[in-house]
């Protein structure tokens, strides 16, 4: 009897020698799964912080792009706008200005008309003076109608921008920098100088 229960002592020293091994290795799986599950979860987090900046990037990049775009479109509208204020400018001056060119064909015939104007008139050449005298009324009564002015000159003070100085005098009659003299007519259309006037001027 004595040895029987000692072989059941044995055997359930066995058993609890596995119970504990047991517990020990199921101990051990569970810490393994914890640290695991915690290895897991820094890689997850940083996997998430990785995620986020690279999103965080592709949206400053998008915003970048976004932004070339916008000043892209300003510009090319800006460019179109003056574009169409230069075209809009072009053609005004164009169809204001559209008779310069025939006026400056012009004028040497009028010059020649005032130079024969200015011989004196005989019984000889009386007539053929008035038959000038109406065709150079007609063309000066043509260029009036296309806003074309002579400029004036003889009295008026000397300006730069319409008159050409070719003399110089000191007369006494006249002040300082007035003009005294015209030697050729000038010419303006609207605001533009076509020939500015050739003049003598008192010092």
């Amino acid at each position: 009897m004595v040895k029987l229960n000692r072989r059941y002592l044995i055997v359930g020293e066995l058993r609890d020698d596995s119970v504990a091994t047991d517990e020990v290795e199921k101990e051990d799986n569970e810490q393994e799964i914890l640290e695991k599950t915690d290895e897991e979860a820094d890689m997850k987090e940083v996997s998430e912080d990785h995620m986020l900046e690279m999103l965080k990037e592709e949206l400053e990049q998008i915003k970048k792009e976004r932004d070339e775009a916008a000043d892209r479109t300003l510009r090319v509208q800006a460019e179109f706008e003056n574009f169409k204020k230069r075209t809009q400018r072009e053609r005004i001056a164009e169809r204001t200005y559209k008779s310069q060119d025939l006026v400056n064909e012009l004028l040497p015939a009028l010059d020649n008309f005032e130079r024969a104007l200015a011989v004196e008139p005989t019984e000889e050449t009386k007539s053929i003076l008035e038959g000038i005298t109406m065709v150079y009324n007609q063309l000066n009564d043509a260029l009036k109608t296309e806003n074309v002015e002579v400029i004036e000159t003889v009295g008026k003070e000397f300006d730069p921008n319409l008159h050409h100085a070719v003399m110089q005098v000191e007369d006494e009659n006249y002040e300082s920098n007035i003009v005294i003299e015209e030697l050729q007519k000038g010419y303006i259309l609207k605001e533009r100088v076509i020939r500015p006037a050739m003049v003598k001027v008192n010092k």
